[in-house]
């Protein structure tokens, strides 16, 4: 929920308004104003990156290989494809160790003539500059593009300097909400990641991680094994990236805590019971299951939103006592388990917050005037090596969160984490507009004076059955680690979209077209941005078709043509990544500019369903109240009976999407949801035509005949 002081905050500029050529801050809240693409799909690709993989320091060949050969991208030259382009630019890498000359989290990248040299210290940072070679490519074929004047592409003559302003630049993904990503999709997000300047991995596993001898932690979730997060270190690893488990302790439990199994450790459906002893023989065992197979020494423990703590069973056996006393008491215990293991860990704040003012609401969290300072010095006090992080995805203004930062700060925690959302949960598609809002806010306040921290974290959720590609949380990974890379409190629109298309391979402006199946349309914009970002996709495509609940509160509203246009703009873009935009180039091979464009399907396909389920009920509740069965029938053959067909390319894409990028396991979650949805359309569709036909009946013969003849030949 956002708070009075957030909401206070909707009359403030978007932080990119993506409509100028040139501008500070990130991409538009209202993504009408999203341009065309700078460099179409049918324009070639005219310079290729060679990585010197035989002259780079032998910790980071493994690395560049992995990036420079599997990076699904434009613009990395590969022997195999031949020269495949007009230029090339040849990329050498130096190690400085002297902090003296180049400080750790520094890089430089210099040359002319096509051969450059990167120098850098951190392994990431050579990954970040890597990234940003990449980004002049394509700038420089940009210019050349505007121009008329190759030189910027034959002799390119630059320099490229970067300062990271965290030692710790973290992406978190939620891999316990029906998705957890296979293997090669997290090798995909750790290539993105490298490029990006990210140099920590967090995958969220509530219960999915193999436990031995526990056959119902996890049971049938699609748990990882040792050996796939082994698998996942090592390549991390050679990417200057650190793996670090993200586990919870002590709330978030109910899917272990519904088996009979563990009945006997439960507080609450969704809380372990604290103060018994089995209760900590087990969070041993998973802690050290989960640490196992990484080489990091830090484990985040989590502890976040266990409302109820003490308030169950605990009340029962140990009567009861104030929340701060068990949740610090418990916090202590599973520190020391921790100790035992080499581990340091982190925890989610907000408990600490809302214990204290003695209210579960998020509002707790973020109000500006509690402080749990002093409901902690009646008890024992957080222990000092423990590590708070501080999550916040809903205001956009940066003082509220350097003011809670600083909050954290009078806890004992002297260095707290900072922690930003990419809107991935509750809808199909990022909400990208918000996300870089929210974001901006949170970063500026990491890196000033007043709120500045040492590390800073994105978060990728997945509540509600994980429908979002947390692939389309590409864009709001890229704006953290630009701007984890600058003092400036702004990121410019043409850097962004030259890194996106470069790093990612897509097109910034269209995957901005995207989130509007989330914008209403004609809306007062004032209004909406006092207002959590809209999930409306979502609810229109679930919402029942015969009842359509949701329909008089967008019936103003002219749905139908806002899904259309964005039906036909992103399956257009979609189609041309994988058909028109195969490029031939001199020697035969084929590029593509805009790979990722191929995902804009998924919202292609949402908003082509939208289109024709949103005014559905409106258009048959006319005909039904004047009893015009002619029409009635009309409507459901001209509309729905395409919608039935569209939904079902929908649910088959999607299908196919996650067995891409997912495990199997959390699948029957969703497809229960289509199968509803599928079912429910074709009960429409048949009783409509019962109902024609029961009226039919009713005529005389002659009259029969005329009706069915010119209204519903196909019946027949």
């Amino acid at each position: 929920m956002r708070t009075d002081e957030s909401q206070a905050e909707s009359g403030r500029s978007s932080p990119m308004a993506i409509s100028t050529p040139t501008t500070a801050g990130g991409p538009a809240e209202n993504s009408d104003s999203a341009p065309l693409r700078t460099l179409m799909d049918t324009d070639a690709i005219r310079v290729k990156i060679a990585v010197d993989y035989e002259s780079a320091p032998e910790d980071l060949r493994a690395g560049l290989r992995q990036v420079a050969e599997n990076h699904n991208v434009a613009y990395f030259y590969r022997t195999e494809c031949g020269a495949a382009a007009q230029y090339l630019w040849t990329v050498r890498f130096e190690r400085v160790a002297d902090e003296s000359v180049l400080p750790s989290g520094s890089y430089e990248v210099s040359g002319s003539g096509g051969d450059l040299v990167v120098r850098y210290h951190r392994i990431i940072d050579a990954f970040r500059a890597l990234g940003q070679v990449l980004t002049a490519a394509r700038a420089a074929e940009v210019a050349a593009s505007t121009s008329g004047d190759d030189r910027s592409l034959s002799s390119p003559d630059f320099t490229i300097a970067e300062t990271a302003q965290f030692e710790t630049l973290a992406l978190m993904i939620d891999c316990s909400r029906n998705g957890v990503l296979c293997v090669k999709s997290i090798f995909a997000m750790l290539r993105n990641m490298a490029l990006m300047g990210f140099n920590m991995l967090q995958l969220y596993t509530e219960d999915t991680y193999k436990v031995a001898d526990e056959p119902f932690f996890g049971y049938l979730r699609g748990g990882y094994t040792q050996q796939e997060l082994r698998t996942v270190d090592d390549y991390a690893y050679s990417m200057g990236i650190e793996v670090v488990a993200c586990i919870q302790t002590l709330g978030h439990l109910g899917q272990i805590l519904q088996w009979p199994r563990y009945a006997g450790i439960r507080d609450t459906n969704e809380v372990v019971l604290s103060r018994l002893p089995e209760t900590y023989a087990l969070l041993e065992k998973l802690i050290a299951t989960v640490s196992a197979p990484l080489r990091s020494r830090r484990i985040h423990i989590g502890m976040d939103e266990a409302y109820g703590v003490g308030e169950g069973r605990f009340r029962t056996l140990f009567g009861a006592q104030e929340g701060t006393a068990i949740f610090v008491e418990h916090l202590g215990r599973v520190n020391d388990i921790c100790k035992r293991h080499g581990l340091r860990p982190m925890l989610w704040s907000d408990m600490l917050f809302c214990l204290a003012a003695k209210n579960n609401a998020l509002y707790a969290y973020y109000d500006q005037t509690n402080s749990p300072a002093s409901a902690l010095a009646k008890v024992e006090g957080i222990p000092p090596d423990v590590d708070l992080v501080f999550w916040d995805y809903y205001h956009t203004a940066p003082e509220i969160y350097a003011r809670k930062i600083q909050q954290h700060r009078e806890l004992g925690c002297a260095n707290p984490w900072m922690a930003g959302g990419a809107w991935t949960w509750t809808r199909f598609w990022c909400h990208l507009p918000f996300s870089f809002e929210s974001n901006r806010a949170s970063l500026v306040a990491a890196k000033s004076l007043e709120g500045r921290v040492s590390s800073f974290m994105l978060t990728i959720w997945g509540d509600e059955g994980n429908e979002c590609d947390f692939f389309s949380a590409l864009p709001v990974m890229l704006y953290a680690g630009n701007h984890a890379y600058t003092a400036k409190p702004e990121i410019d629109v043409d850097f962004m979209e030259n890194t996106f298309a470069a790093i990612c391979g897509g097109s910034l402006g269209d995957w901005m077209h995207a989130s509007r199946i989330d914008e209403i349309p004609q809306a007062d914009a004032l209004h909406v941005r006092a207002q959590l970002p809209s999930n409306m996709s979502k609810w229109v495509l679930w919402e029942d078709p015969m009842l359509s609940f949701m329909s008089p509160q967008y019936a103003t509203l002219d749905l139908e043509l806002h899904f259309t246009e964005i039906a036909d703009r992103l399956l257009d873009c979609a189609l041309s990544s994988t058909n028109s935009g195969m490029s031939a180039v001199p020697n035969g091979a084929a590029t593509v500019r805009y790979p990722l464009n191929r995902l804009l399907r998924m919202p292609g396909l949402l908003a082509r369903v939208l289109e024709l389920k949103c005014n559905l009920r409106a258009k048959l509740v006319g005909p039904y109240r004047t009893e015009n069965h002619a029409a009635l029938l009309q409507v459901a053959e001209t509309r729905l009976r395409p919608l039935i067909e569209a939904q079902r390319e929908l649910w088959l894409y999607h299908r196919s999407r996650w067995h891409r990028i997912y495990k199997p396991f959390g699948w029957e979650t969703l497809e229960l949801r289509y199968g509803g949805l599928t079912a429910r359309l074709q009960t429409m569709y048949d009783r409509i035509v019962t109902y024609f036909f029961d009226a039919v009946a009713q005529l005389a013969l002659p009259q029969a005949c005329l009706v069915i003849q010119g209204c519903f030949h196909s019946q027949l």
